[in-house]
């Protein structure tokens, strides 16, 4: 039997839209050391439950070489943050606000584990972990995960909701053990948890991650242009566009199904179904934009027509891979035998999937494989008793044969053999007159 790790399952998540949540600094610290997210059932599932108290790598103090960073770069211990995520290079990179205001690197971690393809979510069991831009607040934090320490990313957002996408409890947390969230290291996690946690300390409300397929440069946008996923990667761009440019998350809003970046909408409310306002930025934004842009749609040419492109990397081909994909996680959950290794489907729309099979390690699997033994004996025995009855009856009908062969014989004697006359040789007469009878003999006959 081959054992997995539990998939990353969900439970209902927070809600996650763009209005911060505001309280006195002393109730939003009180509650994010009073609230956390624990163990669920299996994976990395895990829902909102008071603590009584949170583990003492909650309060691990920050590691001396991010101090350090930190002063290099003239940025204060409870400064704000924002997290980027970038699957195709694997990276987690934590930036954190300079005195000026503007952000910069602060650490770079690698991804220890992530399951999926490029591209977004679609719905629950699909295995993919979020792309978009999502937010976490101090109650999403949680110091007693069963993942060492984690924090839940805040999907599904409005975006993914307007577009019917599923799925919750999406993490970033420790123990390198996953499938459907962004796993750490315990180190990593614990580093990455004390930067958040003394940016709540430091006064912000909420930290932004921005989850990309890849850093959006015009050699990446270019290998990917062919991509079913490409319109979507190109509304994410526009906001990895804007951190580029100024070094500061940039506000963001969903509109008329998509993302929208720093709209400037005074008295309207937005909602992710309704009209999006006419965007009014200051004239040194939209001039430093402009610029960007004139400057990535040249590199953007030269991409396209470059003869060394390196190949794209996999991804999911949308809703009906995802329901591919979602119907294998279910029936794993229940301890069916699976194929090892999600199915996948190619671009032709056929299915790709490993013959080795398999069932999940886990009390549904175990009860799943103790039934099917139990089956497999009973048709076992079931087997030797039918064999057992064929071939009793296969003696008894060869006896009854010999039986009947018996009989028959009986009834009718074969006739006797036929006597054959015998004729006796003439006696041979001695001496000369013998040897000249025999000769006669020869020459006429008997």
């Amino acid at each position: 039997m081959v054992r997995w790790m539990p998939a990353c399952s969900h439970l209902p998540a927070s809600e996650t839209g763009q209005t911060p949540i505001r309280m006195p600094m002393t109730a939003r610290l009180l509650r994010a050391g009073l609230i956390a997210l624990a163990l669920g059932v299996a994976g990395c599932t895990e829902s909102t439950l008071e603590v009584s108290g949170s583990s003492g790598n909650a309060n691990a103090p920050l590691p001396q070489k991010i101090v350090q960073v930190m002063a290099s770069k003239s940025m204060a211990r409870g400064s704000p943050i924002v997290a980027r995520v970038f699957k195709e290079e694997n990276k987690v990179e934590i930036w954190k606000q300079k005195t000026n205001g503007r952000y910069d690197l602060l650490a770079s971690y690698e991804i220890c584990k992530m399951s999926g393809k490029l591209g977004p979510k679609f719905i629950e069991g699909d295995r993919q972990s979020p792309e978009g831009f999502y937010t976490v607040r101090p109650h999403q934090m949680n110091p007693n995960s069963r993942y060492h320490l984690a924090f839940n990313i805040g999907y599904p957002n409005a975006y993914d909701r307007i577009h019917g996408r599923t799925g919750s409890n999406l993490m970033v947390h420790g123990a390198c053990s996953s499938s459907g969230c962004f796993s750490m290291n315990n180190s990593q996690m614990t580093e990455i948890y004390a930067i958040a946690r003394e940016s709540f300390k430091g006064g912000q409300t909420e930290f932004q991650i921005q989850s990309f397929p890849f850093r959006m440069t015009a050699a990446n946008m270019a290998r990917y242009r062919d991509d079913p996923n490409y319109t979507f990667w190109k509304n994410l761009k526009e906001g990895y566009d804007y951190f580029e440019i100024t070094k500061t998350p940039p506000k963001v809003d969903v509109c008329e199904k998509r993302y929208v970046f720093n709209a400037a909408a005074p008295g309207q409310s937005l909602t992710a179904s309704g009209a999006c306002p006419a965007v009014a930025q200051p004239d040194s934004l939209r001039m430093a934009y402009q610029t960007y842009q004139t400057s990535y749609d040249a590199a953007f040419s030269h991409a396209m027509s470059a003869s060394d492109k390196q190949p794209p990397k996999p991804a999911i081909l949308g809703i009906q891979e995802a329901k591919l994909v979602s119907d294998w996680t279910k029936r794993r959950a229940r301890g069916e035998r699976v194929t090892v290794e999600p199915p996948s489907m190619t671009a032709t729309g056929s299915i790709v999937q490993t013959s080795r099979m398999g069932r999940i390690d886990s009390p549904a699997g175990r009860k799943m494989a103790a039934l099917d033994a139990a089956e497999a004996e009973k048709k076992r025995i079931a087997e030797e008793k039918a064999a057992a009855k064929r071939q009793a009856e296969q003696e008894k009908a060869a006896a009854k044969a010999a039986e009947l062969a018996a009989a028959e014989a009986a009834k009718n004697p074969p006739p006797p053999p036929p006597v054959e006359a015998v004729v006796a040789a003439p006696e041979e007469k001695p001496g000369l007159l013998g040897r000249v009878g025999k000769r006669i003999t020869n020459m006429f006959g008997s």
